[in-house]
């Protein structure tokens, strides 16, 4: 990894804004977006609990830089405009922060401009996922603006911590009613793929990340996107693999084990069509890999096209509304399996 840059720009600390004690306690959905309006007199704050405890943020914040790629949609879902982000991390379906030049580009996590987020001087800092590692150098180059980190915390439940980080934004932005209406689609989205699985619940489930042409396996509760979702839907997995890991590549088992467990169900993420590899001429679609793939020609899931490919976007998404998405395609799978 290349050396992160971090030399502090002198002209932030002239700059940056003072967080007053004048702060008004809000818990996750509790005031609507009117009442925060009116509590977002110059200077005063609102405290959240994010995964550093309790934080003093803006209370109308006018400079906001996000790294945490499970924000990007959310923020522009809500008008925020961003001063600073790892622009080629943003979604490729979030178009307004892709294309915005104004947006101080911080790089990628692999070799990240903070100098750039230092400049672009942010009152209100999201950061997270693949940033979440640089959280102390970006504490110590920018004293004065607020940070807020709400990745998924080890050991916590999927779910819960997808709708903690929608409603606590909702609540530093004012859209907690927005934020409500995601988490009650969402909870919709998983009861009802839980439903329709304990229809076919006698049949088995293999999820796997497709990527640079190889098929890899993603591990039932531990694995990347899917993981979590075996035990909240209560899926079988069609094989269990020891000392599996939440790699973001999955885990490196021959496709021929893959084809023995003989799942009925397969669910799919293409790693590559979320980054910017789906416009290089290599890219093969994980769709073709897997219809190419002799060792799985015989497999029931490709036989009886039982197979659920996750949105484009998902590895660089991976937000609460795109786990609504994965919830109710798999959901519409289970359904027609039932049906058949």
């Amino acid at each position: 990894m290349a050396k992160t840059r971090i030399k502090l720009v002198s002209v932030v600390a002239a700059a940056a804004l003072v967080l007053v004690g004048c702060s008004s306690e809000s818990g996750s959905g509790s005031e609507n977006a009117s009442g925060t309006e009116a509590s977002a007199a110059a200077g005063e704050t609102i405290t959240i609990e994010d995964n550093h405890g309790s934080q003093e943020v803006p209370a109308n914040p006018e400079a906001v830089a996000a790294t945490d790629n499970r924000a990007f949609e959310l923020l522009d879902r809500w008008d925020v405009d961003l001063v600073a982000a790892p622009v080629q991390l943003v979604p490729f379906t979030v178009t307004s922060y892709k294309e915005d030049d104004s947006i101080a580009n911080m790089g990628s996590h692999r070799e990240p401009d903070l100098e750039a987020l230092t400049a672009a001087q942010p009152d209100l800092i999201i950061n997270g996922q693949r940033f979440s590692q640089y959280y102390e150098d970006i504490s110590t180059l920018n004293p004065d603006a607020a940070i807020v980190e709400l990745d998924p915390r080890d050991g916590e439940p999927l779910d819960q911590e997808l709708i903690r980080q929608a409603e606590t934004l909702g609540t530093i932005f004012g859209e907690e009613e927005d934020a409500q209406a995601l988490v009650d689609d969402f909870n919709e989205a998983l009861e009802r793929a839980k439903s329709a699985y304990a229809e076919i619940s006698d049949q088995t489930v293999m999820a796997v990340n497709v990527s640079g042409g190889n098929i890899n396996y993603i591990a039932p509760s531990v694995g990347r996107t899917y993981g979590p979702l075996f035990d909240l839907v209560g899926m079988t997995p069609s094989l269990e693999v020891g000392n599996a890991s939440s790699d973001h590549e999955g885990d490196d088992i021959n496709v021929e084990a893959i084809a023995e467990s003989d799942p009925d169900i397969i669910l799919v993420m293409d790693r590559d069509g979320g980054t910017n590899t789906r416009n290089e001429d290599s890219y093969t679609p994980a769709e073709q890999i897997l219809e190419d793939s002799a060792p799985l020609s015989n497999v029931t899931a490709i036989n009886e096209d039982k197979v659920f490919y996750a949105p484009a976007d998902t590895y660089t998404n991976e937000n609460i509304i795109t786990y609504t998405e994965i919830l109710n395609g798999m959901a519409d799978l289970f359904e027609e399996a039932a049906n058949n």
